[in-house]
């Protein structure tokens, strides 16, 4: 039995060579934010972006650390001047944390970009690399790696990438159970990226750019019956198909 491997084509590898055989070149700087504290940045953002402020026990579910860690983080991001912040009332971040905290989501989201397209990962194997990757401080890196990757708008799981002033282009999506019966959409995003989520995503034959129908809703249980590109007809529950972003295929 043969194995057919693919090949990456000769513009990639050249590009990969310039955008990387050079890194001695390149002038890092000095790591001015230590990991913890660009991670706890990104994840405020995140937190504040949902409700336009965070609570000390979201970051440490967010993060998985006890309250009394994220409050001891929290006096040093107020003294850097990255957050403010009350206590027992919530805090979000200053303009300059949140500068920093999209810089970490740009990063982030392209090497998740360049991991899928260029090396052949797997949507759901990613963010755990990426997380390691985001924490590099080259600017001028970042900026070659997007211009490498052809300024992508998105992730692999449709996410926006910040452009270099920082700015979202996200077009507008709604969840699957909010299509009517019949009517062409495209996923566009995932709400949930759990490992656990895109892998059964995967196996449902299901990513960004999937065109999809809704063919029957059963009031029971809300779970709905699927027609993915032309395959068979496939279930979803409710649980996954609130976990579906799309936009109306035109």
């Amino acid at each position: 039995m043969s194995i057919s491997v693919q090949t990456p084509k000769i513009q990639d590898i050249l590009l990969f060579k310039k955008l990387f055989l050079d890194l001695p070149k390149f002038k890092f700087r000095l790591v001015k934010y230590s990991p913890s504290i660009e991670n706890y940045l990104k994840a405020i953002f995140h937190l504040q972006h949902e409700s336009g402020i965070a609570t000390t026990n979201e970051v440490a579910a967010a993060l998985q650390t006890r309250p009394a860690s994220v409050t001891d983080m929290l006096k040093k991001l107020k003294k850097q001047k990255l957050l403010q912040y009350e206590k027992y009332r919530g805090f979000r971040l200053t303009p300059e944390g949140k500068r920093i905290a999209i810089q970490i989501i740009r990063k982030h989201r392209l090497w998740e970009y360049f991991l899928v397209e260029k090396l052949q990962f797997g949507w759901d194997e990613v963010h755990e690399v990426a997380e390691e990757l985001e924490h590099i401080s080259s600017k001028k890196l970042i900026d070659r790696l997007d211009a490498f990757l052809d300024f992508p708008s998105t992730d692999p799981h449709g996410d926006p990438i910040p452009d270099e002033q920082g700015k979202f282009n996200a077009a507008p999506q709604q969840n699957l159970l909010a299509i009517p019966l019949n009517k062409p959409a495209k996923v566009s995003g995932i709400a949930s990226q759990t490992t656990e989520m895109l892998e059964l995503l995967k196996h449902k034959h299901i990513s960004i750019g999937t065109k999809i129908e809704i063919k029957r809703k059963f009031p029971f249980d809300n779970s709905l019956e699927l027609k993915v590109h032309n395959q068979k007809l496939i279930m979803v529950s409710e649980q996954v198909a609130k976990n579906i972003l799309v936009n109306d295929e035109q």
